[in-house]
């Protein structure tokens, strides 16, 4: 049965390394990209639309597939599709480390986005239907908090990368982890999956998922360069209608790719909706903060890595902490000061400006930020899939990622623009740094908004009774003899 594996067993040790390694390695590599955008873009002669596709390839992907993935692994079994998932993103990424120009690029990170969207919820509901009820909350902070310290640290070994050869290095770096990660899967993950699911998988909900977010994206990051053309206008039209399908199919099919029924939960709208926000706030932020300090500031690829190194310690001290305490009281006030924090973060980090120093403009921001980010991210994680009736915990885990990969999508397809930033304005000091200020006003007010809306979120859902039925959970695969 499901539920079984207790925290601080060898299990469970070895159910966490699987997952944290498998989604971590998806986080690293969207921040070592990040800090490896300048030398990229200059290698490439790419532009601010390129270096944007470069981005939202990836996660256009991981968006659009990820709702559909979820429900594959509750079907087929969430080890199995993890383990392809894993597979893929490896061979994806060795594409990447050989991309000739930013269109080659930007196709390899498509690929990348697919196998990103296979392992990426796999992880989460492999914590969710294998952990006991009362553990989950733990390891789930136990997952977000390294796991986010992958993301965190990715600017630095992305900085040393880039400095010890290429960029490419940044994309190349996943073949190792692939390997070691499948190993641990086969070996330490029971199988599990939702006995009860019927009929066949979604894919036309998919691919109208897909070609909407593609001509939302694709008409905002063109309409800055190219104005209202054609182009521009037909992507729009061609988006718009592609969703709206989407929500009428939702509604009408016996089998939905995301059943309505989920969206019944006030806790589960609302926390959904601040996951867009804090992460298109979260994602606009980092994206630019990179470029900042090694353009305006003059840091090294791998001074403007270490200079997000608080972020990194701040969460793995805080992390799992806050998802137990949200478990003990209720996460209400962590998802209501958790983006506050952060908001505050983002307003100190306009004082990071040419001439500004570490230890006065940069460290206190950071640091702050990192801890707005302890506060929240295990008890958002926490809050959605304790609000899901546990066979959706796939779907709903790929809601959730399908609805943090799209904030972030947005964020990087709108905010340069907003900002002020297009063609190669990331290259001069003086305008990359009025975009960089704007930039965070816009986001400060997302993530504030955020915390917010968590004002409404029902207290007690992670202290809930099991709302829906469990499922069977074969025998973990036999560990190799020596």
């Amino acid at each position: 049965m499901t539920g079984q594996v207790r925290w601080g067993t060898p299990s469970a040790r070895g159910v966490l390394a699987t997952t944290i390694l498998g989604s971590g390695m998806a986080m690293l590599d969207s921040s070592v990209v990040n800090i490896a955008l300048p030398r990229l873009g200059k290698e490439l002669d790419a532009s601010v639309a390129g270096l944007q596709w470069v981005l939202n390839g990836y996660l256009l992907a991981l968006a659009a597939l990820v709702l559909v993935a979820g429900s594959l692994g509750d079907r087929y079994g969430r080890r199995r599709v993890f383990v392809v998932g894993v597979i893929w993103f490896g061979i994806a990424s060795a594409l990447c480390g050989v991309a000739l120009s930013t269109p080659m690029l930007v196709v390899s990170r498509i690929l990348q986005g697919v196998g990103g969207a296979l392992l990426t919820p796999g992880s989460l509901s492999i914590l969710q239907a294998v952990f006991h009820r009362d553990d989950r909350s733990r390891a789930i902070g136990a997952w977000s908090g390294l796991g986010g310290i992958a993301a965190a640290v990715g600017p630095l070994v992305g900085g040393l990368l880039v400095q010890a050869w290429s960029w490419r290095l940044a994309f190349l770096v996943n073949i190792p982890l692939v390997v070691v990660c499948v190993w641990l899967a086969m070996r330490c993950v029971p199988e599990t999956r939702d006995e009860e699911v019927t009929g066949h998988p979604n894919i036309l909900d998919s691919v109208l998922g897909a070609v909407g977010l593609a001509g939302i994206t694709a008409a905002l990051v063109e309409a800055p360069v190219r104005g209202a053309d054609w182009l521009v206008v037909g992507a729009a039209v061609v988006g718009l209608g592609a969703l709206t399908a989407f929500v009428l199919l939702q509604r009408r099919q016996a089998n939905p790719l995301v059943p309505p029924a989920l969206f019944a939960s006030h806790t589960f709208v609302v926390s959904n909706a601040l996951t867009l926000v804090v992460y298109a706030a979260l994602t606009g932020v980092m994206v630019l903060m990179g470029l900042q300090l090694q353009t305006s500031l003059g840091y090294s690829p791998t001074a403007a890595g270490l200079a997000g190194l608080p972020i990194t310690a701040v969460m793995l001290l805080l992390s799992a902490r806050f998802g137990q305490l949200a478990a003990r009281v209720g996460p209400r006030w962590f998802l209501v000061a958790g983006p506050l924090l952060i908001a505050a973060a983002m307003l100190l980090m306009t004082r990071i400006a040419p001439g500004a120093s570490y230890l006065g403009a940069v460290l206190p921001s950071v640091a702050l930020f990192g801890f707005g980010l302890s506060v929240v991210v295990a008890p958002v994680t926490a809050t959605v899939l304790a609000a899901a009736p546990d066979r959706y915990a796939g779907l709903a885990s790929g809601v959730n990622n399908a609805v943090a990969r799209t904030g972030g999508l947005l964020a990087v397809a709108v905010l340069p623009a907003a900002a002020g930033l297009t063609g190669a304005a990331y290259t001069d000091p003086t305008a990359l740094t009025s975009g960089w200020r704007t930039a965070l006003l816009i986001c400060a007010s997302l993530a504030a908004a955020g915390g917010l809306m968590a004002l409404s979120i029902r207290d007690n859902v992670l202290a809930a009774p099991p709302p829906g039925p469990h499922c069977d959970v074969e025998s973990p695969a036999p560990a190799p003899r020596g």
